[in-house]
């Protein structure tokens, strides 16, 4: 059985000479993808900026080729942070198995370099077992360290901060057997879909989730610095109103998908589309061998 599956997905990607020509490239031109053969079942890479729809599509596409899900997303890390990182819902994770979620306490070091030895000593459990991996996420700097194998100085490697610096120019052949799936929106309707999730975010679930955390590590923990955390916080001590907090966590997420978005947009193997069409072309391309 685990043969016949990896064949079936092989077969799918051996390309031989056929080109994706519907789907436009990163740099926006209306262009057939980069054309890869191969030999082996890849393993899947489904990224896009926060808000995407990243994991629903996953999940779907996960259920039907027989996938499991590594998070690729530098916050999904921290126990006890779900709701404010939009981690996969605990019914989400019931039939799909997920890793790298709920890794270490708030604000205990792991690195680029630690995730990267995680997420490929996972990707050959996975595939000894006859699945396909799925690699989910908005971190670029964990896509890239894994897909071209980027190495690090000392034994855990150096901090994001320092490392992201020198690696624009570094993105040329994929050391690996990868397929990579961007999704795209237009821009107002990424910020409508951000604003719609805020909205949804901003409830009493919440607020207990941020209390509990405050309560256990301290406002001082530098992963409650951040993003919703910070703004809920801010909200239930009487320093901001609810639509000022929602509207400061809005701007602090968009601007982070503008910054992903920069940094997925220099990558040249990124193929992109609708999130409508992800499903879809995904699958088609599982199946092909089999029609």
């Amino acid at each position: 059985m685990k043969g016949k599956q990896n064949n079936a997905f092989s077969g799918a990607f051996a390309t031989n000479g056929e080109q994706v020509s519907e789907e436009p490239r990163n740099d926006g031109r209306d262009e057939a993808s980069p054309e890869r053969c191969y030999s082996v079942a890849p393993a899947l890479v489904i990224l896009g900026p926060t808000g995407s729809g990243k994991t629903g599509v996953s999940i779907k596409i996960a259920k039907t080729i027989g996938g499991e899900i590594i998070s690729a997303d530098s916050r999904a890390i921290y126990k006890g942070m779900d709701i404010g990182t939009a981690k996969p819902t605990r019914e989400e994770q019931q039939d799909i198995p997920h890793y790298g979620l709920d890794l270490v306490e708030p604000g205990e070091r792991f690195t680029v370099a630690d995730w990267k030895q995680y997420a490929k000593t996972k990707i050959q459990d996975i595939k000894s077992r006859g699945k396909v991996p799925i690699i989910v996420g908005g971190t670029g700097l964990y896509v890239d360290a894994l897909i071209y194998d980027y190495h690090f100085k000392g034994p855990t490697g150096e901090r994001i901060g320092d490392f992201e610096q020198k690696t624009c120019s570094d993105r040329k052949e994929i050391k690996g057997n990868y397929l990579l799936v961007g999704i795209k929106w237009s821009t107002d309707e990424l910020r409508e879909r951000l604003d719609k999730r805020i909205t949804q975010m901003f409830c009493p679930e919440l607020y207990d989730e941020v209390t509990k955390l405050v309560q256990t590590y301290g406002w001082d923990n530098g992963a409650m610095k951040s993003d919703i955390y910070e703004y809920a916080w801010k909200y239930l001590q009487g320093e901001l109103t609810l639509d000022e907090a929602k509207q400061k966590c809005f701007y602090e997420d968009w601007h982070l998908a503008k910054r992903q978005m920069t940094w997925f947009k220099r990558n040249p193997n990124i193929i992109w589309m609708e999130l409508e069409k992800v499903y879809p072309f995904v699958i088609k391309k599982y199946h092909k061998h089999n029609n």
